[in-house]
């Protein structure tokens, strides 16, 4: 059995040990530590392995507070102290952007992070009737699996939502469709806790009764969804309050539904768009672009400030609801909203936009090349770039350093997703 020193930790959690020229990434090991290890994926130049005994621990190894966790997919840093999750992070973060872009920020801004337990208000969960383990599981996919965990509580999920794991066990077993529900989504507002249930079959009358008494017994909105996310409804209680929330500092409250991509972590997204909103500084007068603005979670507080804003989004069902949320919030005035495939863009299609003073991007993993490659002499002397890929933000970040005449002024990691290996980043470039 081979024995490693681990020395970092790559895009997976895994950590990075090497052995005869080959690097070898040991699922649960952490930097520093001294290991034994078996393999279970072998190719020419590398190797995947598990842990099988940690000889020397760090100092940064802590129990998981999941009893689920290495089991359930969802997490994949829970044995890694909080803090240090984060710098992990943000080592991965410089590593993208100089050995993918072969580029360096000239500030490595302060991370932003906050709570580590209890933030995750969206989450798509999987539901499926396994007699072997007793009937209905609902929860995350098992790691690296199709199986559904048997998870029965969730600690990165609000507590009054994991606390409804088991109940919602036995509603989805009592129903007459349980084998035909493979999927409820949750998405939790300022006073709304939404569950969107994927029916493949009607629902029957008794069905329908359960519903309305869970709702009335948790407090929940039972919506459903027939087909596609936007055939989701809402189906008990009708009444109430909308799903929203609020970024207090702009005085903008965002309204959603629950198949609608919202940030899942609130808290972090409010320091976002603090930073995001400080980097861009936008002034009166200015004319800035929100490119990939969704229902506006920046567009609004950008306009805000008094700039004019035109935010261009992909999906016309979201450009809808930004332009409701506009008028809402007061801001209609100083915001236009048009529906474009940036990732289609071109020259001609940019210039046809108009001139720019700034631009944000907040592009989904695919990143931005095409719309980066379209920017021309006449760019935006400032870019605000949301990535959730280093990988692709450093690819990006390449070609507007060496082929668009920006510098990249600073960049640094946001812990949207606490106990996972997911991160997301800010970017700040400026015209030289």
């Amino acid at each position: 059995m081979p024995t490693g020193i681990i020395e970092s930790l790559d895009h997976e959690a895994r950590g990075i040990t090497r052995l005869d020229g080959k690097t070898i990434f040991v699922e649960g090991a952490l930097p520093g530590e001294k290991v034994d290890y078996v393999c279970f994926r072998k190719k020419p130049t590398f190797e995947v392995a598990r842990l099988e005994r940690v000889i020397k621990a760090s100092p940064s190894r802590v129990t998981p507070r999941c009893p689920h966790f290495g089991v359930c997919g969802g997490c994949s840093m829970q044995h890694l102290d909080p803090a240090a999750q984060v710098a992990a992070k943000q080592r991965v973060l410089e590593a993208n952007l100089w050995h993918l872009g072969r580029v360096k920020a000239e500030q490595l801004y302060a991370p932003i992070y906050g709570a580590a337990w209890g933030y995750r208000l969206r989450a798509r969960l999987s539901a499926r009737n396994v007699p072997k383990k007793g009937g209905v599981l609902i929860g995350f996919h098992e790691k690296k699996s199709s199986y559904v965990a048997d998870m029965r509580q969730c600690e990165i999920l609000p507590p009054h939502v994991s606390k409804l794991l088991l109940p919602l066990r036995e509603l989805v077993t009592a129903l007459s469709i349980c084998a035909a529900m493979p999927q409820i989504e949750v998405a939790v507002g300022e006073t709304v806790t939404a569950l969107v249930l994927r029916i493949l079959e009607p629902l029957s009358g008794a069905d329908e009764a359960l519903l309305r008494a869970f709702a009335d017994r948790h407090g929940v909105v039972f919506y459903l969804q027939p087909k596609g996310p936007a055939t989701a409804y809402r189906f008990y209680p009708l009444d109430g309050p909308p799903l929203s929330y609020r970024l207090p500092d702009y005085d903008v409250e965002h309204f959603f539904s629950p198949t609608e991509f919202t940030q899942v972590n609130h808290a972090i997204n409010r320091v976002l768009v603090r930073r995001a909103l400080a980097l861009l500084a936008p002034q009166s007068g200015e004319r800035i672009a929100d490119m990939f603005c969704g229902l506006g979670n920046f567009t609004l507080p950008i306009a805000r400030s008094g700039a004019q804003v035109v935010g261009i989004e992909g999906s016309g069902e979201l450009v809808r609801r930004a332009e409701e949320n506009a008028a809402a919030n007061g801001l209609h005035e100083r915001v236009e909203y048009r529906v474009a495939n940036l990732f289609a863009a071109t020259p001609e299609s940019l210039s046809a936009l108009g001139a720019f003073d700034k631009m944000l991007i907040d592009p989904p993993r695919e990143g931005a090349v095409e719309l980066i490659n379209a920017i021309g002499e006449n760019g935006p002397q400032r870019i605000v770039y949301v990535s959730c890929s280093p990988a692709t933000l450093a690819r990006d970040a390449a070609i507007l350093v060496a082929r668009k005449g920006y510098r990249l002024r600073g960049a640094g990691v946001i812990n949207m997703f606490p106990n996972t290996s997911h991160v997301e980043s800010m970017a700040l470039f400026e015209r030289m």
